[in-house]
């Protein structure tokens, strides 16, 4: 699977850019990127993809204008009833659907081996049992599907806690074996099937520089955007990245 960063030539596609953070538009580039190189080596088109925890539909709706078929599970009424509004407003409703529930609910609401590619961005940390949620996912995604995981950084808490003047509450996270890093996700992904891919740090640089900077100018973004690429891979800076981004796939 190919690391590069996809082409950002366009300006239709800078304006997007700008309207959200750098280490957002990283992060949609990365899957969108990732998902079209599934695509490429499995030959599957369309692409049936399940986003857990999807919320009011910000990713499922951009996944849904690519072409996707994308279903929302997600336990909050409110947030699917924003996810249907939101869909109906950028004219895919008929390729987003909503399901009330949560990770354990997967195969019922979805179908078992029924799924080409399962999103699941800031849910992990939530649940009780990470390890039963991924065997959930597991069950539901068809031989070489592919997972999109996103959770947050157990050391890039504790630093963030530090620097905060926290140091009782940096040294209770650092502690925490609850907490992820790329160790013990990488652990529990073999444990429930997968084969981890690709690993990115999202926002170990642009996360932390103040918001004004990237928008000085619109070289500044793009600088600062191709560093967030760069160092992305690099074991160091992932490791205390605020979030990491892990593709893998059934074994």
């Amino acid at each position: 699977m190919t690391q590069q960063p996809a082409t950002r030539s366009t300006s239709s596609d800078s304006s997007r850019r700008r309207q959200r953070s750098v280490s957002q538009s990283f992060l949609g580039e990365l899957l969108t990127e990732q998902l079209a190189d599934w695509q490429q080596e499995t030959g599957t088109d369309p692409v049936t993809i399940v986003d857990l925890g999807g919320g009011t539909g910000g990713l499922a709706t951009a996944l849904a204008g690519q072409g996707h078929s994308v279903t929302v599970v997600d336990p909050s009424p409110d947030a699917l009833a924003s996810l249907k509004r939101r869909a109906a407003e950028a004219g895919v409703s008929d390729r987003v659907t909503a399901r009330q529930g949560d990770a354990g609910d997967l195969v019922e609401l979805v179908g078992a081996a029924s799924v080409d590619v399962l999103v699941c961005h800031r849910v992990l940390e939530y649940v009780d049992h990470p390890g039963d949620a991924l065997s959930e996912i597991a069950a539901c995604l068809r031989p070489d599907g592919m997972l999109s995981l996103l959770v947050a950084g157990r050391r890039s808490a504790a630093l963030t806690h530090a620097l905060n003047g926290q140091f009782r509450a940096a040294r209770e996270v650092f502690a925490d074996e609850g907490r992820f890093d790329p160790d013990r996700l990488k652990r529990l992904l073999g444990q429930a099937g997968f084969e981890v891919v690709a690993q990115h740090g999202i926002g170990a640089i642009s996360d932390l520089v103040p918001e004004s900077a990237p928008e000085s100018s619109a070289q500044a973004r793009e600088d600062l955007f191709a560093l967030e690429h760069e160092i992305s891979t690099d074991p160091a800076f992932r490791a205390l990245a605020p979030y990491l981004h892990i593709a893998a796939r059934l074994g």
